[in-house]
């Protein structure tokens, strides 16, 4: 078949949409498909260095992106003006697949769906207007609100299916009046061949942070509990990634004289298992208001490293549901920094916890968020999933456990 991927980042951008759309389409050509992929030629995060999929690549030209408001929606725009030409002019799909950034991007799904008869499909990587009006950045009844999220469920309600991240990005969907018999919950994933376990260091306990270093995240709880443990010799903090947030936790450490603090680049993904092996710790943090417009992508590849996961958020956001249901970390409510101290004293006094629940967690991911799992489940919502027979024995295993 033929089918079009569309995001403003694809291969070679490191960043999580990108990563995760280049494996998508890597699979899908690897099984015979006709894949192309419509993206940006920004250089958001990049620097991956894995061979690039067999799929057809086509950019187009965008203002550069970064995180300035009025230059993200001049970006976004140009962005959404070359998809349309690209989509309309190429051949027509069988089956096209529209992320999340920018917004409003699904609504090209749905244009081509009724111009040129492709089946279209929502992959939700960020919902809106959620994730704005969450932030303070829209108003919750503001006339831009109102406008982006009428537009965004047309497409929704025209798609012929919608890819949630969990079940409270589904439940917000939901309230949103979108037919729960759409929604599909995937979660994202990591991959259990590149990132493997590694032996605990001997040295202070490590709290390790991956990632990006976005709006949506909370820093304030780690960081108050990262200053009231600044005398403490057993434990150490490592931060890895950028994004608008990390300027200022960065400050705030040097300007407290916290030697128990580290700060490195963006790891490229090749090394991601030997810098998530450094930590004993994985941390994922988030704003507990946005539970449900995100899910933090991060969790799957601290479980996979065999790592127990230390999530900062909302009890009712997915990776607390996963701790809860696995076992494989602990969930502290954003702000509660003093449970924070008493719980990382507590592991440096006995850190037999960690090695248990770092089992607990490579365990949980194997079985339920390993990227063969999460791939043969969305290609099966797409319809793709090739006859059972041609599967090799492997894949038809992990196609029928999938969740």
């Amino acid at each position: 078949m033929r089918i079009t991927l569309l995001n403003l980042f694809f291969y070679p951008d490191s960043a999580a949409t990108s990563q995760l759309l280049t494996d998508l389409a890597r699979q899908l050509a690897e099984q015979g498909h006709q894949v192309t992929a419509i993206c940006g030629a920004s250089s958001y995060a990049s620097g991956c260095q894995s061979v690039p999929p067999s799929v057809t690549i086509l950019r187009t030209r965008v203002l550069r992106f970064n995180r300035s408001p009025l230059m993200r929606v001049a970006s976004y725009g140009t962005f959404l003006i070359g998809a349309v030409q690209k989509t309309l002019r190429g051949p027509r799909p069988d089956v096209i697949l529209t992320l999340t950034t920018p917004p409003l991007l699904p609504l090209i799904g749905t244009l081509v769906k009724y111009l040129r008869g492709a089946r279209h499909f929502i992959w939700e990587m960020d919902l809106y207007p959620e994730i704005a009006v969450d932030l303070g950045v829209l108003s919750r009844n503001g006339i831009v609100a109102r406008i982006v999220g009428a537009v965004a469920d047309y497409a929704r309600r025209h798609a012929d299916g919608i890819i949630a991240l969990g079940d409270d990005m589904k439940e917000r969907l939901f309230n949103r009046g979108i037919d729960p018999a759409t929604i599909s919950v995937v979660h994202n994933w990591a991959d259990g061949h590149e990132i493997v376990p590694q032996p605990f260091g001997s040295c202070a306990l490590a709290v390790h942070y991956s990632g990006n270093f976005g709006l949506a995240h909370d820093f304030e709880t780690i960081r108050d509990a990262i200053l009231a443990l600044r005398s403490d010799p057993r434990l150490r903090f490592i931060f890895s990634g950028a994004g608008p947030q990390r300027t200022a936790l960065e400050a705030f450490c040097q300007n407290h004289g916290l030697a128990n603090t580290e700060f490195r680049p963006y790891c490229d993904r090749s090394q991601l298992s030997g810098a998530l092996g450094e930590g004993h710790i994985g941390l994922v943090t988030q704003n507990p208001t946005t539970a449900g417009s995100v899910v933090p992508s991060k969790t799957y590849g601290i479980m996979a490293a065999s790592r127990p996961v230390l999530y900062i958020g909302s009890r009712h956001a997915t990776p607390a549901h996963i701790i809860e249901r696995f076992g494989c970390g602990w969930c502290i409510q954003a702000g509660d920094s003093a449970a924070v101290i008493s719980l990382l004293k507590r592991l440096a006094d006995a850190p037999d916890e960690i090695y248990t629940r770092a089992k607990l967690a490579r365990k949980a991911f194997l079985e339920h968020f390993d990227r063969p799992l999460a791939l043969a489940r969305i290609i099966s919502i797409l319809g793709l999933q090739p006859p059972s027979e041609t599967l090799p024995a492997e894949t038809k295993v992990m196609a029928t456990t999938a969740t």
